[in-house]
């Protein structure tokens, strides 16, 4: 029963994963939620996001971006980023999920989705049949109160760390001081 929330991976962020090693395993495309998964919620892009995004799309990926926020978020955050987007996706409903692939022009088994939220992102791309990546959410300060889904969130992720599910990808990581 738990499984439908676990993810292929959990990761640092999104800033530690070999997206070079990801294209060698056959994606194609990247699925990436904004909000505590590249950025601090709310927060436009960093210099260091729009580099992410030129390395990925110099390596060959496909970018979209699948988040709950409005397109005037998304076009701010965007500034600097050339990649696709959609809007007030309803996650974790799988429709717009299928919906990033097809605008991506590639197949399923050929995207990866990354996420913050195992009840939203996550569950999103299983029901799916996306792979799914979770890494930690990004927060500008140091959060005290994390309500009650992250900590759901904690309990489910100590079942995953005992679970035969974890790692489903293999190595993703980046080598020390890459």
């Amino acid at each position: 029963m738990l499984g439908r929330f676990y993810p292929c991976e959990y990761v640092d962020s999104v800033f530690s994963v070999d997206y070079t090693k990801l294209f060698r395993m056959g994606f194609r495309g990247i699925i990436f939620d904004i909000d505590m998964t590249l950025v601090p919620h709310g927060e436009d892009s960093t210099p260091q996001v729009d580099a992410l995004f030129k390395n990925i799309h110099d390596i060959g990926l496909k970018t979209l971006l699948l988040t709950n926020n409005d397109e005037e978020r998304v076009k701010r955050f965007t500034k600097n980023i050339d990649t696709l987007y959609i809007c007030d996706a309803n996650k974790p409903n799988p429709e717009n999920y299928l919906k990033a692939v097809e605008l991506l022009g590639i197949r399923k088994d050929e995207a990866i989705f990354f996420g913050d939220q195992i009840f939203v992102d996550i569950l999103g791309a299983n029901k799916s049949g996306i792979a799914s990546i979770l890494v930690k959410y990004v927060t500008a300060y140091e959060e005290k109160n994390i309500g009650i889904r992250r900590n759901l969130e904690k309990i489910i992720l100590k079942f995953y760390g005992l679970s035969s599910r974890r790692h489903k990808l293999g190595d993703i990581l980046k080598a020390k001081g890459a």
